[in-house]
């Protein structure tokens, strides 16, 4: 089977398409034909051994697929092959065929197209559990995404309006920040020229929001918590902007405000159960027209290289989708 093979840390530079075997699956796994692989932010960061996680060389990125079951592996019930699925696999994913744990592969409702539903796990999954698990987000409350323009920020968006929040989007540029709006943001605000501690303060009649959904980092994060509300949570979910901002202690006291981490992949894997059952809730919005990743550029296998130079180079809007 093809495969786009990261060879050396070098970025997109180090990706080749090669030959591998087909994959058998194990005891509770299952291969998937794969059909559509979705790109995320941490795959740049994978290819340069600089996200928290280095899988062995040679490796693929792509870490959520959707695509029909082609072998089940002993002891996995509640699956059938020939099934449509989408599954986490955290990489591995730009290949014909991969194996994923049947613990985080879920049946995909009819209707739901293979692009559309590997755009979901990564991004909306982290929304879901960032929003209701770690920032405990009630319904009426203020939400302000930082990053909101990204397949993370954008997906926050959606779940936040769905979950009954008032959404201020944060972004740096006012073109990609009108999607922010067609997916239900109040509030657009343009990182680039702002004072960020002043305009994040002012958020909400000059309360601040109770929550931030934080993607980047970077310089704008210490600024923005110094706006939170009184008994606000800030959520960190990602350092796109590059620099890991180190937090003055004192804020939390002064603001009687959490700072708790978003790590959803360690989720998954602590907790199965809420993982399939959050997709599910997830994949109904959709079925509802409730919630829709926008998906800005397809690629087919041999182009991976280009969609992560893409990615690091901040010109995607939303969702890049490879389709072996």
């Amino acid at each position: 089977m093809k495969a786009v093979l990261c060879k050396s840390l070098d970025g997109p530079d180090g990706l080749e398409v090669g030959e591998l075997p087909q994959p058998e699956p194990g005891a509770g796994e299952v291969a998937i034909r794969v059909a559509a692989v979705s790109l995320n932010f941490l795959d740049t960061l994978l290819l340069r051994g600089k996200y928290q996680t280095r899988p062995e060389l040679p490796f693929s990125p792509g870490g959520e697929v959707a695509g029909t079951v082609s072998r089940l592996g002993p002891g996995v019930q509640g699956i059938s092959l020939g099934q449509r699925v989408v599954g986490y696999i955290g990489f591995n994913g730009c290949r014909e065929t991969v194996v994923a744990s049947a613990d985080k592969v879920v049946p995909l409702p009819a209707g739901i197209p293979d692009d559309a539903a590997a755009a979901i796990p990564i991004a909306y999954g982290t929304a879901i559990h960032g929003l209701e698990d770690r920032g405990r987000l009630r319904a009426g409350e203020t939400v302000l995404v930082l990053g909101a323009t990204g397949g993370a920020g954008l997906a926050a968006v959606e779940v936040a309006v769905r979950l009954g929040a008032r959404v201020v989007a944060a972004g740096s540029s006012d073109e990609k920040l009108k999607i922010c709006a067609e997916r239900g943001a109040a509030e657009l605000l343009n990182l680039s020229r702002a004072d960020v501690k002043a305009a994040v303060r002012a958020i909400a009649d000059g309360n601040g929001p109770n929550v931030i959904y934080d993607c980047i980092g970077g310089p704008y994060a210490e600024p923005a918590l110094r706006g939170i509300a009184w008994d606000g949570r800030y959520l960190v979910v990602g350092f796109a902007a590059g620099e890991i901002p180190k937090i003055p202690l004192n804020l939390l006291l002064l603001k009687g405000c959490e700072l708790a981490g978003v790590f959803w992949g360690r989720h998954v894997k602590q907790d199965p159960a809420a993982f399939r059952e959050q997709m599910r809730r997830v994949l109904e919005w959709y079925s509802k027209g409730e919630v829709h990743p926008h998906i800005d550029h397809i690629f087919p296998l041999a182009q991976t290289a280009e969609a992560i130079r893409m990615m690091e180079n901040r010109k995607i809007k939303g969702k890049v989708i490879v389709k072996p």
